[in-house]
C-alpha cells in the first residue's frame, strides 16, 4: 500500500511539473494559479477562480476594469437589513475602448461579476455569434442583478447571490441585423440559436462560479443564471 501511494504521489508530482513546463513554454500565464489576472488575456485554466477571488478586493477589481477599458461608475455602499446589500458594485456606462451594452441600460452588479461578464462577452459570446450567425452581438438582455431575497424567493433557506449583487440573469442577445436570440424561445428551438445558447452557457462555466440554464430546472427556463459565489479557493463550481 505504501509503495502504491508513493507511486501515485510521484506521478502527481511529475504531472504537475509537466503542466508547469507546458504553461511556461506556451507563454500562457492565465493557466498558472499564482499569476495576476488580466481581463484582456484569453481565458485560462485558473481564470474563473481568479475572477471569483476578486470578491475580497474591490480596488483590484476596479483596476482590472480600468486596465481593460471597461467604462463604469462605482455604486455607493448599500445595506438592506442584515443579509442584503453590497459594497463592491459597479454600473456599466457607455463609451470606453471596449463598450458593453446591456438592456435595460445601467446594469449594476458586483465588480467580480462585471469583470467576468466583460470576458464572457469578448471571449465567448462574440466569437460564438460570429461562428453561428456571421454577426456580432450588439446588446445582451438581462433580468437584473440585485434583489434582496432568498433562493427561489422562499421564506426560509439560503440567501441568493442576488442579495449581494453577485449574480445576474441573462435573458437573450441582440445581433447587428436585428435578430434576437432568447433563452425562453430558442433553447430548444432553431438549431443555430440553440447551439449558440449552449456554447455561451458552456463558456460561462469557465468564468463564473455558478452557471445555471434551462437544463437545470424549470425555474431557469427563461434565463442563464451567472454568479460569483465565493466558496473558497478550492470551492466547488456549478455548471448545468
Amino acid at each position: 500500500m505504501r509503495r502504491t501511494i508513493g507511486w501515485i504521489a510521484a506521478l502527481l508530482t511529475i504531472g504537475a511539473a509537466a503542466f508547469l513546463l507546458w504553461a511556461f513554454a506556451k507563454g500562457r500565464p492565465q493557466d498558472l494559479p499564482w499569476t495576476p489576472l488580466n481581463l484582456s488575456e484569453p481565458v485560462g485554466m485558473f481564470t474563473g477562480r481568479k475572477l471569483t477571488a476578486l470578491t475580497g478586493d474591490f480596488p483590484q477589481c476596479r483596476a482590472l476594469l480600468d486596465q481593460a477599458g471597461v467604462r463604469y461608475t462605482a455604486l455607493p455602499e448599500r445595506r438592506d437589513g442584515g443579509q442584503c446589500g453590497y459594497a463592491d458594485a459597479v454600473r456599466f456606462t457607455e463609451g470606453g475602448s471596449r463598450r458593453i451594452d446591456f438592456r435595460p441600460a445601467g446594469l449594476g452588479i458586483a465588480c467580480p461579476v462585471a469583470a467576468a461578464l466583460a470576458m464572457w462577452e469578448w471571449d465567448v459570446v462574440q466569437p460564438a455569434a460570429q461562428r453561428h450567425f456571421g454577426s456580432r452581438v450588439v446588446a445582451i438582455d438581462h433580468f437584473g442583478s440585485y434583489a434582496c431575497r432568498r433562493i427561489y424567493g422562499r421564506d426560509a433557506g439560503s440567501w441568493s447571490e442576488h442579495s449581494t449583487a453577485d449574480a445576474v440573469d441573462i435573458a437573450g442577445f441582440r445581433l447587428t441585423d436585428g435578430t434576437r436570440v432568447t433563452v425562453v424561445g430558442d433553447w430548444r428551438g432553431d438549431a443555430a440559436k440553440a447551439a449558440f445558447l449552449r456554447e455561451v452557457r458552456d463558456g460561462a462555466c469557465t468564468l463564473f462560479a455558478t452557471t445555471l440554464s434551462p437544463d437545470y430546472n424549470a425555474a431557469h427556463r427563461d434565463h442563464l443564471h451567472l454568479d460569483q459565489a465565493n466558496r473558497g479557493s478550492m470551492g466547488w463550481r456549478a455548471c448545468r
